[in-house]
């Protein structure tokens, strides 16, 4: 019997054990995902809660109302008035229009936009009972908390007006010391009070910059590298020969500017690793990738957060994928060059260009600066937090070198800032597509243009992703003059502290 007892009592401590656990985890889960738990339309008592608050206001760093509430008198038909309230943007319709995928849209097309991801504030969710109590016997409505975005209305309107017109892609501006997120903006873009007006297959609605997942090019090069730098004991001295064309299992690895057809083939010879690096060597690259093994450059591309799951707490952002079936040789030479079936954000690749410039460690991308409730008590201010450690001290350091010489002398002289240390890497994804060619559906080749990169600047610590989808050239010659600009932009409009 006294043996029962005790079996019976171990029994009821494990069970007790398990719940307080569960309920631990409850908390834990709620508190780093509540964004997205608060965002999902299937969350029905939230939704119900909606119904009965009205949202404050969603605002950028510096104070500029992106989204409000606005209250309006509208006449029923038995002679008397009703109150109505519309979500209402900025009254510059390029610039609402510039920050769709940010703010949101009036019809709720944008998925993962602030107004979703903030719910929990906007909607006073954080609310103490007290307020809610004093807004129950008031005779106004009940408002939620006005929330402040790291973003800066100023430069997502100014990086509109550089994208190439008719194109799609995406832009990313982020401190890489702090996660602070300037602008994360996709294209093509729609008025957020309009709505999308017509079909379209370039599909407005998706952010990209967090959602378009597509094979990053030679900006993978970065990730390439930094697995070389770890586990080539003599990357710095050997010699690689480029002829300009690899051939592994009938698949031809070869180089911008090379046309077979023509017999125009690139070369460029006796390279280092620096120097392939800086010249974006494509038959180096594939090399290198044999080198290491698919293990190691998988281990590489994981320590930078390929296939992990993101749990950001301000952002939904699509997983990227390192390809892990079937792996054959030009498979495997293909991902050091930055194709075969990677697939990638804007935001991550701009994560990864932080990295480096942020001594190895990568910064979890923040979006709320703060909020603060209708009687002016702040709910929450800004935190950064760390991601992950993508690569040593060390190994940053000679990465950055890498990435400096591609401004100074490579494929990105485009993004140079006169007296400004600019480090940069250029891609050129390519691609093919469906298209309709005079009125015949075929298949297209293209290229995605990469420019990733950041001032190596203390007091202007930001880095960057452009991406133009479809472009006619590469991202030397389409994003890096962009980016250059935006670097301007920074240094000139108060983030040169």
């Amino acid at each position: 019997m006294k043996q029962i007892r005790r079996n019976a009592r171990r029994a009821l401590f494990c069970l007790c054990l398990l719940f307080v656990l569960l309920i631990l985890y409850g908390v834990y889960y709620v508190s780093i995902s509540s964004s997205r738990l608060f965002s999902t339309d299937i969350n029905s008592y939230a939704a119900e809660q909606m119904k009965n608050v009205l949202p404050g206001d969603l605002m950028d760093r510096n104070g500029v109302v992106m989204a409000t509430t606005m209250e309006t008198i509208a006449q029923d038909g038995a002679g008397g008035s009703q109150k109505t309230y519309t979500r209402v943007y900025q009254p510059d319709a390029k610039a609402r229009a510039a920050a769709v995928h940010i703010t949101g849209d009036r019809k709720g097309e944008v998925k993962y936009s602030m107004n979703r991801m903030m719910r929990a504030y906007l909607y006073g969710f954080y609310m103490p009972i007290w307020e809610r109590l004093g807004s129950a016997f008031s005779a106004s409505a009940r408002t939620g908390d006005n929330v402040t975005l790291t973003v800066d209305s100023r430069l997502i309107t100014y990086a509109a007006s550089l994208f190439p017109e008719g194109k799609a892609g995406a832009i990313v501006v982020m401190n890489y010391k702090t996660g602070e997120v300037l602008t994360e903006q996709s294209f093509p873009n729609f008025d957020p009070e309009e709505g999308i007006q017509t079909a379209s297959s370039a599909h407005p609605e998706i952010n990209r910059a967090i959602g378009g997942l597509n094979a990053p090019g030679s900006t993978f090069k970065i990730i390439t590298a930094a697995s070389a730098i770890e586990n080539l004991s003599d990357y710095a001295t050997r010699s690689f020969h480029c002829e300009g064309l690899i051939e592994l299992n009938g698949h031809k690895i070869t180089d911008a500017g090379t046309d077979l057809a023509a017999g125009n083939i690139t070369r460029h010879g006796q390279v280092t690793l620096l120097r392939a690096f800086q010249v974006s060597c494509n038959n180096t690259f594939a090399t290198v990738g044999l080198t290491l093994g698919d293990e190691k450059l998988k281990k590489t591309a994981q320590e930078f957060g390929f296939d992990d799951n993101f749990l950001f707490r301000d952002l939904i952002v699509e997983n990227s994928v390192y390809p892990t079936d079937s792996r054959t040789e030009d498979q495997i030479a293909w991902t050091g060059v930055g194709q075969s079936a990677l697939q990638t954000s804007p935001l991550h690749m701009c994560m990864a260009a932080a990295a480096v410039a942020n001594d190895g460690v990568m910064m979890e991308p923040r979006m709320l600066l703060k909020a603060v409730s209708q009687t002016g008590a702040q709910r929450i201010g800004f935190t950064s937090k760390v991601y992950r450690r993508a690569l040593s001290e060390s190994n940053a350091a000679v990465l950055k070198e890498y990435m400096r010489a591609v401004i100074t002398g490579g494929t990105g002289t485009a993004a140079a800032v006169n007296g400004k240390r600019v480090c940069g890497k250029t891609g050129t994804a390519e691609k093919t597509v469906e298209k309709t060619v005079n009125g015949v559906r075929q298949s297209v080749n293209t290229v995605n243009a990469w420019f990733v990169g950041f001032l190596d600047e203390p007091d202007c610590p930001y880095a960057l992703a452009v991406v133009v989808e479809d472009a006619e050239k590469g991202g030397g010659a389409v994003s890096a003059p962009i980016a250059k600009q935006l670097f301007q932009w920074l240094l000139s409009n108060g983030y040169n502290q």
